[in-house]
């Protein structure tokens, strides 16, 4: 049995995602919530922090579709209610208008806010739920899933990376330059998120018209 990976699917959802998620733009926070600790237990909370984005994001990814059917929510409701929240948040890494989070009391830092919502906030669910549906709202192929979730993965990666050695970044970019990178792919989102409201639009007149 051959599964057929779709490149261009893997590459869009990777994209989407690693823009959404702003590696280098947690990297303030990231160093701001964990001040005082040892390089040992950083590179620790960034591990934790990581695995806990990717529980949530792949839960969605592969059972949102039930969730939503369980709610009687389409998928252009999903992609115009997930463009929103992506426009939201690429207005705010447009204008810096960026909170530094607080602790959540009797929680691991890493769990909260840095993992959720942090890195998997609504706009990277959302992102994720919407790659995982075809446009008729069904379930995509095994090839197409398995593209998704490998782009997932990436990005979680590099999110990794970036906390694991948010002391280097920190040093080489200095704060200019992570807030030129986190302008730049906020105007990226922009983009994404007006093409996810378009899309959806289209799929309601589409549904309209078919209508008799």
């Amino acid at each position: 049995m051959t599964i057929d990976l779709d490149a261009a699917l893997a590459v869009q959802a990777f994209v989407t995602l690693l823009v959404i998620m702003d590696p280098l733009g947690n990297v303030p926070v990231f160093l701001g919530l964990t001040s005082g600790e040892e390089r040992a237990s950083r590179r620790r909370t960034a591990r934790h922090a990581t695995a806990a984005a990717a529980l949530l994001v792949y839960l969605f990814a592969f059972f949102g579709t039930q969730i939503l059917a369980a709610l009687s929510i389409s998928l252009p409701a999903l992609q115009a209610g997930g463009g929103i929240v992506l426009f939201l948040t690429a207005l705010q890494m447009l204008t810096g208008d960026v909170h530094m989070p607080n602790r959540a009391e009797n929680v691991n830092v890493a769990i909260v806010p840095l993992g959720v919502p942090l890195m998997a906030g609504p706009g990277a669910i959302s992102a994720a739920m919407v790659f995982m549906s075809d446009r008729g709202g069904g379930a995509l192929t095994l090839g197409s899933q398995l593209s998704v979730a490998l782009a997932i993965a990436a990005a979680l990666a590099v999110c990794w990376v970036a906390l694991h050695w948010a002391g280097v970044l920190e040093r080489l970019l200095k704060a200019n330059g992570i807030h030129l990178v986190t302008r730049v792919m906020g105007l990226l989102l922009v983009a994404i998120s007006v093409e996810l409201v378009a899309s959806a639009v289209q799929a309601y007149v589409a549904g309209v018209s078919a209508l008799p």
